[in-house]
């Protein structure tokens, strides 16, 4: 038999991981990612046939390590249109993870959202006071405190993400940047308020922050909870000349001026506790993600 001893000085120890919602659009991202590098992936996905809001789909599951929960409903608009579908969903199956780690003594990475509202100051911090300001992020920051009581009662090891606005390759057309390139298409670009600024991270950062989480030892003392963002912002009309410098004939463009109720006027993420505590910090630009969205076309 051969001795494998100097070869896992030199190699990571492969883990068992379970990725809730795989099919999705970080998911996809980060199931070629995890497969790379060599860990052994539990899937779990609608698409699947697998529903992780039924205990007894998942119960017998056995022998993780880590799960990564991204199966969350998260589209604004939807949230107040069915307000108890995305409670029930979001808090059951956060539920349902949380009691699978604690049974198999494994570790918990909850997919969070941007939680700040209207911020006090800029750049936001983990510690800027939690305001959910719809469905939504009620949902979210009631997954949080069941994160937190876990990892209190039960010293299950949770990191929490809080990523800014989130962009790339196979996101949902609803969203803001694959709205505007799709209006781009057909030659107008139709926008109800254009002044709002948002911090941009692309899907493909997101991927390389959870991985290297993943590959860093967990202290189940404390929970850990990181902001994912770019430290810079932009304005939705920024966005537009940034998608229009890549049309060789530029679109029509019209804005609205319709204000929306309680609007966040500018975003922007303070991400010094990753870089210092995880080593990682974003490598692709709104533009440079910006251009490889419309060169995809």
């Amino acid at each position: 038999m051969k001795n494998g001893s100097n070869d896992l000085q030199h190699t990571k120890q492969p883990m068992r991981i379970l990725i809730t919602g795989n099919k999705g659009f970080i998911g996809t991202y980060l199931t070629q990612k995890l497969k790379k590098e060599g860990h052994e992936l539990v899937l779990c996905d609608l698409n699947n046939g697998v529903n992780i809001k039924n205990w007894d789909e998942i119960s017998e599951i056995k022998n993780i390590d880590i799960s990564i929960h991204l199966a969350n409903l998260s589209f604004v608009p939807a949230s107040f249109a069915d307000p108890k579908l995305f409670y029930e969903t979001n808090y059951i199956t956060t539920l349902n993870m949380l009691e699978l780690c604690r049974l198999n003594n494994a570790r918990l990475i909850y997919f969070s959202s941007y939680m700040y509202g209207s911020p006090d100051y800029q750049p936001i911090d983990e510690n800027h006071p939690l305001k959910a300001y719809n469905p939504y992020s009620q949902t979210k920051l009631i997954a949080e405190s069941l994160c937190e009581g876990y990892n209190r009662d039960f010293k299950v090891p949770v990191t929490i993400f809080r990523p800014f606005n989130i962009y790339g390759k196979g996101q949902n057309p609803d969203f803001l940047i694959p709205t505007i390139i799709n209006q781009a298409k057909t030659g107008k670009i139709t926008i109800k308020d254009d002044r709002p600024k948002r911090d941009y991270i692309h899907v493909l950062d997101i991927v390389e922050a959870v991985t290297a989480v993943v590959n860093k030892p967990a202290k189940s003392s404390e929970i850990q909870i990181y902001n994912l963002g770019s430290g810079k912002s932009y304005s939705v009309k920024e966005v537009i000349d940034m998608v229009c410098h890549y049309f060789e004939k530029k679109p029509e463009y019209t804005c609205l001026n319709e204000i929306r109720p309680n609007e966040v006027m500018d975003t922007i993420a303070d991400i010094s506790k990753i870089k210092k505590e995880i080593g990682w910090e974003p490598t692709v630009s709104l533009e440079e993600g910006i251009k490889d969205l419309v060169n995809s076309l």
